[in-house]
């Protein structure tokens, strides 16, 4: 996540008509949407004398989430070994220089704790929700499968299936598939274009050496982060961090500091016509802007005002979002959601739309002109309904230690530090509509967008008709 894939104005819109007006009950009492804001834990943040970084949030729960978030994914990948960090995640867990697999596991299910992970194009972490008590036991834990995994060669062929199966079933994604190639076309011939899990060619050639030497370039201690939320108490996982972390490298071999190549957007397009498929699915995007540049909350709020629509949806015409009240009156597509994916240094904002073969032009036409109505005609009761709609949601994704987490783990590898949401919400309320407008001026209007579809996509036009509807003629 590095990668952020923000997803507004979902199943909140109707249930949170002012966040002012949100409540959290506790027995009887009742504490405001700004008093739960302004009274949100503080999350601390260490720096060891290797780099490495401890972060934490205190809750004073029965349970809690540690992890590790690693700045490292596909894009830090070479053609050679795109899928190096996928495999490597899943040699993770079959086995420590101290423990067997089968050790390992019966030690976290003796916690009853959930061990998981996930790899990003940005990111990579390892992370255990476990109870509160056991947190030394997690820490040390973790600190094994990242720093001390066996590698076995014996394992190394079995996963390998398992890879191979995955991407099979992503392939049967065709979300995935599409915003896949979206990324492929939008940053061709850069690290940015690569998939999370590579092509199948390397998941069946990747050697153990190709993963130690993936480890030896990006397992560093300046790129790691230890953060946990829930039950935790900061100073005791300084302790645990200097512990089982402080031996971590924080030097490289000569010069062999990674560093991320710049990823170049063009403006493209990829077809992968399968007139077998019942549906179509199409993406189409702008170059957006990096995690930590100041337009990145106005993008956010102006993606809230494309908003997202499903045909189970029920409203119709008295839906918020213009573009969903078009696509349900006019029977448009099945399902369509605006989307923000922000990266360290550049992002994709796009609207992505599965619809079925005869209407793919009209709902490409309608959603280009929801994108030209944000530069030129946005007014103050969209921006009202859309600022309300992504504190709902910023508000609902931090629902449990896990999330929390997360969050942590990557606001640090992204920004340094972990912002509060209290000035994530002050930023959202100082958006205004001529934010808005200059701002999609700025990233939309008269750009060469990113254009990917799959599935029956004959109608789809001409990539030269699509980039012609990126601007409006002015008398």
């Amino acid at each position: 996540m590095a990668a952020s894939f923000w997803r507004v104005g979902e199943a909140v819109v109707s249930q949170v008509r002012n966040p002012f007006l949100l409540s959290l009950r506790r027995g009887q009492a009742s504490v405001t949407y700004a008093q739960s804001l302004l009274g949100a834990p503080e999350t601390h943040l260490t720096t060891l004398g290797n780099g490495l970084r401890v972060a934490s949030e205190q809750t004073n729960r029965e349970t809690c989430t540690v992890g590790l978030w690693i700045n490292s994914g596909s894009r830090w990948e070479s053609e050679k070994n795109n899928g190096a960090g996928f495999f490597l995640e899943h040699m993770a867990f079959k086995g420590t220089k101290k423990h067997t697999q089968s050790a390992l596991e019966q030690a976290v299910e003796s916690m009853g704790a959930h061990l998981s992970a996930y790899t990003s194009r940005e990111h990579t972490a390892y992370y255990m929700k476990t109870l509160a008590k056991d947190l030394p036991k997690a820490v040390e834990l973790l600190s094994e499968v990242v720093h001390s995994s066996s590698l076995s060669e014996a394992e190394m062929e079995p996963q390998r299936g398992v890879v191979l199966r995955e991407l099979e079933e992503v392939e049967s994604n065709l979300q995935d598939v599409c915003l896949d190639l979206l990324h492929a076309t939008a940053f061709q011939g850069t690290s940015l274009g690569h998939s999370v899990l590579g092509p199948s060619s390397n998941a069946r050639t990747l050697t153990r050496q190709d993963l130690v030497e993936y480890i030896n370039s990006h397992y560093k201690a300046p790129r790691i982060v230890l953060a946990a939320a829930g039950g935790v108490n900061h100073d005791e996982l300084v302790t645990l961090a200097k512990q089982h972390f402080s031996d971590v490298s924080f030097e490289y071999e000569g010069d062999a500091v990674p560093v991320p190549s710049p990823c170049r957007f063009t403006g493209s397009e990829i077809r992968m016509r399968d007139d077998v498929l019942p549906l179509a699915h199409v993406a189409i995007a702008v170059e957006g802007a990096g995690a930590a540049s100041p337009d990145i909350v106005p993008l956010m709020v102006a993606n809230s005002i494309i908003g997202s629509y499903d045909i189970t949806f029920g409203g119709g015409k008295h839906l918020s979002s213009r573009l969903a009240r078009q696509a349900s009156e006019l029977n448009l597509c099945h399902s369509f959601q605006a989307f923000l994916s922000s990266y360290s240094d550049t992002g994709l904002l796009g609207i992505y739309f599965v619809t079925d073969r005869h209407n793919i032009e009209d709902m490409m036409h309608w959603a280009q002109n929801a994108w030209m109505n944000l530069c030129t005609t946005v007014t103050e009761s969209d921006v009202a309904r859309a600022k309300n709609a992504l504190k709902a949601s910023l508000v609902g994704q931090l629902n449990g230690t896990t999330p929390v987490c997360d969050d942590i783990g990557r606001h640090i590898l992204n920004y340094g530090r972990r912002i509060p949401l209290a000035e994530w919400d002050a930023r959202i309320e100082a958006v205004t509509p001529r934010m808005i407008r200059d701002v999609c001026s700025k990233y939309i209007y008269d750009k060469c967008p990113a254009v990917s579809a799959v599935g029956p996509v004959e109608q789809l036009p001409d990539y030269n008709r699509v980039r012609s509807a990126m601007y409006w003629l002015r008398f």
